[in-house]
């Protein structure tokens, strides 16, 4: 999954590669805008709806994968 959601941020922020700790506090690319986009292409990459709640704190690669894993009940 982590690999999925590092190819979704690389995408939509226009980014040659993404580390592990990225993050809206060390990437100059992931502001307010590119947030919001960011929640769209996980939620059409994962088939899923994520809540304005959930969407507060998705903040870093590791908080996103810990939705997302709750969110889709992703085994891996």
């Amino acid at each position: 999954m982590r690999e999925r959601i590092k190819e979704v941020v690389k995408r939509t922020f226009e980014l040659t590669g993404v580390d592990d700790d990225i993050s809206m506090t060390n990437c100059d690319k992931w502001d307010s805008l590119n947030h919001l986009n960011l929640m769209i292409e996980l939620e059409s990459e994962f088939n899923i709806s994520i809540e304005p709640e959930d969407i507060a704190v998705m903040r870093s690669l590791g908080e996103i994968e810990q939705i997302l894993h709750k969110l889709t009940d992703y085994k891996s």
